[in-house]
């Protein structure tokens, strides 16, 4: 066989390994392939996080249609809300908890470290928690189209921790994060390349959106340089929870923004 036919047969499976990784990272969906996990494809995986968000999305505008043959739309955002929260394992959202309990009651670098490991969640994180889910119902409830901001704001938002890994130093404990073999190594290639997808997919939907572009890119540099600039000063980089709030602000400033 041609060795440029094997090199591009064989860089077609990982690429397609890395995005079945990117779902298993990610969700709770069952990866359908044999993955030969490495560093390597760990790292290679986080440039299929918009995708990964789009389809996510596909399944809530799809559920949200379904669903409203019989209920008001309060009721079905709930329900798709809940379906999420299921299909995700709440990865983003603990992560926001983990991150806001850090933060606001750790007084040093290492102290905020600490109680973002602890598995408990506390009175900060709570409040968060309860503040960004009501907020994310509301704000769907009182989007131009909902089944639009279902679709697109999944996507959308992971774009915000890709960012921030290039940005920002990684500042935890690599032997006990889920995220550092996600973090380790970050290409700058693959980065255009989710950036791409993102614009891409925000002027796709514009026409029932107008406007849709330059709102997801002030919601996200938004979202990325502030947030960024917090984790900076207080933390000196990011986490794994970190990166996993950032999605959820990205979300809400994309909502707003909708």
């Amino acid at each position: 066989m041609n060795p440029d036919t094997m090199h591009s047969g064989n860089r077609i499976t990982r690429e397609w390994q890395a995005f079945w990784l990117a779902v298993g990272f990610l969700t709770r969906i069952p990866m359908l392939v044999r993955i030969d996990y490495s560093q390597k494809l760990m790292n290679q995986c986080s440039m299929y996080f918009p995708l990964v968000g789009l389809l996510l999305g596909a399944l809530y505008a799809g559920l949200f249609a379904l669903l409203s043959l019989a209920w008001s739309p309060l009721v079905c955002v709930l329900l798709v809300m809940c379906f999420h929260l299921f299909i995700t394992g709440a990865f983003h959202e603990d992560g926001l908890a983990d991150s806001v309990d850090a933060l606001g009651g750790g007084y040093t670098v290492e102290k905020r470290l600490e109680i973002m490991k602890d598995s408990r969640i506390g009175t900060y994180g709570t409040v968060a928690l309860v503040l960004a889910l009501g907020l994310k119902a509301a704000l769907l409830v009182d989007a131009r189209s909902i089944w639009l901001a279902l679709l697109l704001a999944p996507a959308l938002s992971r774009l915000a921790p890709l960012l921030l890994m290039a940005w920002l130093p990684y500042v935890t404990d690599p032997d006990k994060s889920k995220s550092k073999p996600v973090a380790d190594g970050f290409s700058r290639k693959r980065l255009l390349v989710s950036i791409a997808f993102s614009a891409a997919t925000a002027l796709v939907f514009s026409p029932w959106l107008p406007g849709l572009l330059p709102v997801a890119v002030m919601a996200t540099v938004a979202v990325v340089l502030i947030w960024g600039w917090y984790l900076r000063k207080n933390l000196n980089g990011y986490t794994g929870d970190t990166l996993g709030a950032s999605v959820v602000f990205c979300e809400l400033a994309l909502l707003l923004g909708m």
